[in-house]
């Protein structure tokens, strides 16, 4: 809803995708997935903070996911030593 009150400008040559809130909220939170829009946009004044915050909370979360993964497949067996 933040981004939809107040959009990013389009950043770059050419003609940017149409910017869609959820989707660029979505490009900030996951670090492995681009959707294209958030290197198509570039917030601005106390936005660009948000952004920050999204980016870092993204990258906590890929970590936690992973080193859960880990641990899982570590009990079951699976990576490490052979049972």
């Amino acid at each position: 809803m933040l981004f939809a009150a107040w959009p990013p400008l389009p950043y770059g040559d050419g003609t940017p995708p149409d910017f869609q809130p959820a989707v660029y909220t979505l490009d900030l939170l996951l670090p492995v997935a681009d959707f294209g829009q958030e290197r198509s946009y570039s917030s601005h004044g106390a936005l660009q903070w948000v952004v920050v915050a999204l980016v870092g909370v993204g990258w906590v979360l890929a970590s936690t996911v992973v080193a859960g993964a880990n641990r899982v497949l570590r009990r079951s067996g699976r990576l490490g030593r052979p049972p």
